[in-house]
């Protein structure tokens, strides 16, 4: 009998493929990319260190707040009443510091939305009320309360110490973004390197698998909407201290645009998933933008309409991400 060996079979190994998510989630760097070069040919000193200074100290009140959003969101949660505690936060610190003192002022005013943010934390986890009616409801809530309270009236206070956290410098950069990075680098710990960032992830992904692991769901989502009270007054002290003035009507479009930075920057509305350098990328995205905007003249409605659409966009594309992976 005669053995006729059989050749031998070889593997062919194709190419690893890059999944759709890593490009989603770096394509946004690219965009960033794209649009300073575009800022840059539109106004030639846009990378000189003094106007990124003055472009991210004016922004770091509202990256403040993202950071918030971002853990609420990757918990499975939502927050629309971010805007409202801001401008109570604001209000509150300008109204107080003249007869309390600054720093009894900016303590009152974060407590007051670490409070809200309780409040929030409340309704959601033992009332089981949807997330987005909930803030829907406690927005309106605590923007009458600020606006009844103070009478709708704006209250100001120019003295150097009420604004030194607003306009002063440590060793030549200034405070707010001093506090917008250690912000930053205290979520990215916290959600990275400690057993509380794990359970918001595994609380966002699934309620009930994170119940039957032992993770106490409703502490984990409810210290979320705390945190992101603690933040938006933060936020909202902050502001007050750059303008020296306070007023309830502030802050009427901080929700839409932390939304907007945390959903550009490539975290889920679902939830259980999201980083917080991406949303620095985000950030860093509208803010790039609104430089663009103002370089050019562009109505500040139509900005709202162009914002809103990079909502619609990146939900739409995460979705799209979600679907491939089925």
């Amino acid at each position: 009998m005669i053995n006729v060996e059989r050749p031998e079979t070889q593997t062919l190994r194709t190419p690893p493929r890059v999944s759709s998510e890593r490009v989603l989630e770096f394509s946004m760097l690219g965009v960033l990319v794209l649009l300073t070069v575009t800022a840059t040919v539109i106004y030639p000193r846009f990378l000189e260190l003094g106007n990124l200074s003055i472009v991210l100290s004016q922004y770091a009140p509202l990256g403040v707040v993202a950071v918030g959003m971002t853990l609420v969101i990757i918990a499975g949660g939502f927050d629309l009443s971010v805007g409202a505690i801001f401008a109570t936060g604001a209000t509150t610190a300008a109204a107080l510091a003249p007869q309390y003192g600054v720093p009894t002022a900016f303590v009152l005013a974060l407590c007051g939305g670490t409070a809200f943010g309780l409040v929030n934390a409340l309704v959601v986890t033992l009332l089981r009320v949807n997330p987005f009616i909930t803030t829907l409801g406690t927005s309106s809530l605590y923007s009458g309360a600020v606006l009844l309270l103070s009478n709708s009236t704006a209250y100001s206070d120019t003295s150097p110490d009420f604004q030194l956290l607003g306009t002063g410098t440590v060793f030549g950069v200034p405070n707010t973004i001093v506090v917008l990075v250690a912000v930053f680098a205290t979520g990215s710990i916290l959600l990275n390197f400690t057993s509380f960032g794990r359970a918001i992830y595994a609380v966002g992904g699934s309620r009930e698998a994170a119940r039957l692991s032992g993770i106490a769901v409703n502490r984990v989502t409810g210290s979320t909407y705390v945190i992101a009270g603690f933040l938006a007054a933060l936020a909202g002290v902050m502001t007050a201290s750059q303008q020296g003035a306070g007023q309830g009507s502030m802050g009427a479009t901080v929700a839409l645009d932390a939304i907007a930075i945390v959903v550009i920057g490539g975290t889920s509305l679902v939830g259980g998933e999201g980083k917080l350098w991406r949303t620095t990328v985000g950030m860093l995205i509208l803010a790039v933008l609104d430089n663009i905007f103002y370089s050019l003249a562009v109505d500040s409605n139509a900005q709202l309409i162009f914002k809103g659409a990079i909502i619609i966009i990146a939900v739409a594309a995460d979705q799209l991400v979600r679907r491939t992976r089925r």
